[in-house]
């Protein structure tokens, strides 16, 4: 009797909705420790935009210099990350990071030893090469660790590094600037050698990528780490079964290391991406270059790097107060990306980004008018000044946000399995030199058109931008990566694709459930069959 009466709990339970599952916390560890490697570059950009007021002062360089300097970093980081994606398909996502660290450690100790220009930018080569390999395979380990109902809350975790190293630039800016102008930036640029030497430590207690194991023929070896970083077990076989058929194993063969099928090689990769793409693969590639382009054309290098010399130019003197202003940025944008994190897959991508974007718009229009007031006046204007101020942290947040973590989320995990190492090359190539573009030029733009223009310009560039990414992009949250190709290749019409998506879902669901209504007057165990028969699939 008390046998039965427990017997009809159970079932009635199992009529409950599914429990959302718990952050997995071995995922969000393997995501941390891939991400350090972001804090190579966000310390690096950190650090100069103070660190370059003292070298211009030792090393009585021009603008002209001090531009090339700053940016160049940008595009030597291009030789990093076309590097990457074959580097880490040969040698696997895990020992790429500790490529990456090495790098970087021997570039930033060059940077703090340099004695001359010449010097300095040999130090800035290294360091970049550095810099390109690690923006390249951080977000892909991490989007083929992450489970899908956390992917863009672990994707983002680059960005919030990067962050995290801008700030700790920043704080050193200030730590050292007591110092004599000799040895000043010196120390600023040498002890970002430190963040490397965690990198490379990291590594030891990091899981191989799944995928990157799937394609070498390891199995046992993917099983075990989606096993670990999945919600379930029943998630982490239909993982291991997406990316078996992405790799053309057989979904049958379960030994633990098999013979992988030959793979194309780089030109077939590159002939499927770039001269003979389908229109989903077009599509894909569009987005995803297309999002990394507007996210460093709209300017944000131009205010991290280059936040001291605006806020001269809203009235700012002290070469220390202006420093200070300068950790309140880094501050209100590290504080921004956390909370970016927990929206992203509560939100979506494209809600988060469309008002990111918006916000971008008005806040560099606000700011560039406030520069132009203050440029033409000839008295001191507080509330001009306080607006200036106001509309750089404005935008940092809103940046945050939206359109700095979302352009890292959304590149990774559009890309099929086949091209994504690629893909992302790509993508981050483009990042790099609009960087180096918009970094390199801000000091002769504004001097040619003046500050206020300048922020004009990058205005309608980020208004550009949001009128490219309603029109063409559409939403990923929830999907898997395997699947990714079905909602692109429609363009401007991915909506009704979308649409489509959605009805037919919402009909499997109401043929789910009525199934299970009628389940009513039969036997349990023909109940709990069809029960398990109408359960909807988990997504990867």
């Amino acid at each position: 009797m008390e046998e039965n009466k427990q017997n009809q709990v159970a079932r009635i339970q199992d009529f409950d909705p599914p429990k959302k599952p718990k952050t997995n916390k071995y995922a969000i560890a393997c995501t941390f420790l891939a991400s350090l490697s972001s804090i190579l570059l966000g310390y690096d950009i950190g650090v100069m935009s103070g660190a370059i007021i003292y070298i211009k002062k030792d090393l009585h360089i021009t603008d002209v210099q001090v531009e090339v300097l700053v940016g160049i970093l940008n595009v030597y980081s291009l030789f990093g990350s076309a590097a990457a994606g074959r580097t880490s398909d040969w040698i696997g996502r895990r020992y790429t990071m500790v490529v990456a660290a090495g790098i970087f450690f021997a570039g930033a100790l060059l940077m703090g030893f340099a004695t001359t220009y010449a010097f300095l930018m040999f130090g800035r080569f290294v360091a970049g090469v550095g810099v390109g390999y690690a923006l390249m395979v951080a977000p892909v380990y991490t989007a083929e660790v992450a489970p899908a109902s956390s992917r863009g809350f672990l994707t983002s975790f680059p960005e919030v590094f990067i962050n995290f190293g801008i700030l700790m630039g920043y704080v050193s800016n200030v730590a050292f600037s007591k110092l004599s102008t000799h040895l000043s930036w010196r120390f600023m640029l040498g002890i970002g050698a430190v963040p490397s030497v965690f990198l490379a430590v990291s590594v030891l207690a990091m899981p191989e990528s799944p995928r990157w194991l799937v394609m070498q023929g390891r199995l046992g070896d993917a099983r075990r780490v989606l096993n670990k970083t999945s919600d379930s077990l029943q998630e982490a076989q239909l993982r291991l079964a997406d990316i078996k058929q992405a790799a053309g194993i057989p979904e049958n063969c379960n030994d633990d290391i098999v013979e992988v099928p030959k793979r194309t090689n780089g030109d077939n990769v590159w002939k499927e991406l770039i001269f003979s793409p389908t229109p989903a693969v077009r599509h894909i590639l569009i987005t995803g270059v297309g999002i990394h382009f507007f996210q460093q054309a709209s300017g944000i290098d131009a205010v991290v790097l280059y936040s001291p010399k605006i806020f001269e130019k809203a009235g700012i003197k002290s070469d220390h107060d202006r420093l200070l202003c300068t950790v309140a940025v880094g501050v209100v944008k590290t504080l921004f990306i956390l909370v970016a994190t927990f929206m992203l897959d509560r939100s979506g991508r494209r809600p988060l980004l469309l008002t990111s974007v918006g916000g971008m718009v008005a806040s560099l229009v606000l700011l560039a008018t406030g520069l132009t007031i203050i440029d033409h006046s000839e008295q001191k204007l507080v509330w001009a000044i306080v607006l200036c101020i106001a509309m750089v942290l404005a935008y940092v947040a809103l940046f945050s946000i939206g359109m700095g973590p979302i352009t890292w989320v959304y590149s990774s995990e559009i890309f099929p399995l086949r091209l994504r190492a690629t893909g992302c090359s790509i993508g981050v190539a483009v990042n790099r030199v609009t960087s180096g573009v918009v970094s390199m030029t801000f000091l002769s733009l504004q001097k040619a058109i003046t500050i206020g223009a300048a922020f004009f310009l990058y205005a309608a560039l980020a208004a550009v931008a949001w009128v490219f990414f309603y029109t063409l992009m559409p939403e990923t949250q929830g999907k898997t990566l395997e699947e990714m190709e079905t909602l692109f290749g429609t363009f401007w019409n991915w909506r009704e694709r979308a649409r489509e998506l959605k009805e037919l879902k919402k009909t499997e669901k109401n043929s789910n459930d009525n199934g299970q209504i009628q389940m009513g007057t039969n036997n349990p165990a023909m109940q709990n069959f069809m029960m398990v028969s109408a359960q909807p699939n988990i997504v990867v």
